[in-house]
């Protein structure tokens, strides 16, 4: 990824949006100009087979293998969702409260084109950049653990250090107004000195088809932008698009998944405080 995008990234702090249109238009035709440059399969072939098993924390001990158009095709949609994610971003118009918490947490709502709702959450959290990425990206099997709302993720393909293809199972928890729902998504990562953006899209493998029981739902285009504060508090910013799926009211779904948001980053300050007193 081209450090403009990662700009772009460290400029996305609302309601902080005065100059960042401009940036952001550029960088987000930057994004779909490497989307259409990926395609010279030599160049990413090099790509993939350097970056398979590379700073990646020593969690993933795979060797090297040369990259398929599997694996290619993997990427792409990860970048393609960052961009769509991107452009929904691009102007502040449109974007009005919807919760307003005394911990200075917001969470503003827009509506998309298809007659949906999609919810971006302001927050401020005491993490640095590596903790927050270590935690959302790195271990994101072990999320589970400190979330409740989550029964169960799994990492199905990794695709180098910054795409893993995922299957994340809902829990049927008390207050839980949308019910139990699986989701199958690629994650695509990008990392810079300063900020941290995680993307998302839901994708279709024949290999692992809707589960019994379940109701598969569909994220994304959706994204997570985390800019470094100082060494100790890290902006954190989320866009919220899903598609739950299922004959559930708009108004029901609409209420939901704010509170999504907020009881995630409860349990996700939960688990900070957590391990900074372990440790």
């Amino acid at each position: 990824m081209l450090p403009a995008i990662a700009k772009l990234c460290c400029g996305i702090s609302y309601p902080h949006l005065r100059s960042m249109a401009g940036l952001q238009r550029t960088a987000v035709a930057v994004i779909g100009q490497e989307i259409t440059q990926l395609q010279p399969w030599r160049r990413i072939q090099h790509c993939m087979t350097t970056l398979v098993g590379v700073n990646h924390h020593e969690h993933n001990k795979e060797e090297s293998i040369p990259a398929t158009h599997e694996q290619l095709f993997y990427v792409q949609q990860g970048q393609e969702a960052m961009r769509k994610a991107l452009s929904m971003l691009e102007y502040k118009e449109g974007w009005k409260a919807e919760v307003m918490e005394s911990n200075g947490d917001v969470i503003y709502s827009k509506w998309i084109p298809g007659a949906r709702k999609v919810f971006r959450l302001e927050s401020v959290l005491d993490a640095s950049l590596d903790e927050l990425y270590e935690i959302l990206f790195v271990k994101v099997e072990e999320m589970h653990r400190w979330n409740p709302s989550i029964q169960d993720i799994k990492v199905l393909k990794r695709v180098g250090p910054e795409t893993i293809i995922t299957h994340e199972v809902s829990s049927a928890t008390a207050g839980n107004l949308i019910g139990q729902r699986d989701f199958l998504s690629v994650r695509h990562s990008y990392r810079q000195k300063s900020c941290i953006y995680l993307g998302g899209v839901a994708i279709q493998l024949e290999s692992f088809p809707p589960q019994p029981g379940f109701v598969r739902a569909e994220d994304g285009p959706t994204c997570i932008i985390i800019e470094s504060l100082d060494s100790r508090r890290s902006r954190f910013t989320w866009l919220l698009n899903m598609d739950v799926k299922g004959w559930l009211p708009k108004s029901i779904v609409n209420q939901a998944l704010p509170r999504a948001q907020l009881d995630f980053t409860r349990h996700l300050r939960r688990h900070l405080t957590a391990n900074v007193t372990q440790g």
